[in-house]
């Protein structure tokens, strides 16, 4: 082939948490079948989150766009083949009564790519697992065994205004996130 291909970003659908198995069946059947210069690239979108539980900070990849998966390709029936054919595989993204699917916008591509490399690097979000109204129970620091109802949340710092009773006394107190648990 002297023909230059263009590849464009596609959307692949799957079952949800079956994306790095399709991820893996797309990869190994495109090396096999010499499809390199096809398909460019396969990926996942995730985004490496921070997830405090029972006290602890615990990083984790988390897929931003769950049961779907980026493919760089040409497309084509022989592209589209192989798509079908992945186990846990529901094919392109088409819309209405498309029967071709339709490319991503270049200014799609750029924010999904950047939020891919910014999760990655630098900005880590926080999954705080406590919100305004919850109950909870602070188990280290000065409040330590006092219990009381989160206030406010500030996931930039980690940290959050709970309201507790001392000496009969409504007071906000402020604690860091890994200094409570869920009061239920």
């Amino acid at each position: 082939m002297s023909k230059e291909l263009t590849h464009d970003w596609y959307v692949v659908r799957c079952f949800s948490s079956h994306e790095k198995k399709v991820k893996e069946f797309l990869e190994r059947e495109i090396e096999d079948q010499g499809l390199e210069d096809k398909i460019v690239e396969v990926l996942i979108p995730t985004e490496t989150v921070v997830e405090i539980r029972s006290g602890k900070k615990r990083t984790r990849e988390k897929n931003f766009f769950p049961g779907y998966i980026l493919l760089n390709t040409h497309y084509d029936e022989e592209v589209n083949n192989l798509v079908q054919s992945a186990p846990s595989c529901l094919g392109f993204l088409k819309s209405g009564n498309e029967t071709v699917p339709s490319p991503l916008k270049p200014h799609e591509v750029k924010r999904i790519i950047g939020r891919v490399k910014d999760g990655g690097e630098e900005a880590r979000n926080i999954e705080i697992p406590y919100s305004e109204g919850d109950l909870v129970k602070v188990i280290s620091g000065p409040f330590k065994d006092f219990d009381g109802t989160v206030q406010e949340v500030n996931p930039e710092k980690l940290k959050l205004r709970v309201m507790v009773s001392i000496f009969g006394r409504k007071t906000p107190v402020e604690v860091d996130v890994s200094q409570v648990e869920s009061a239920t």
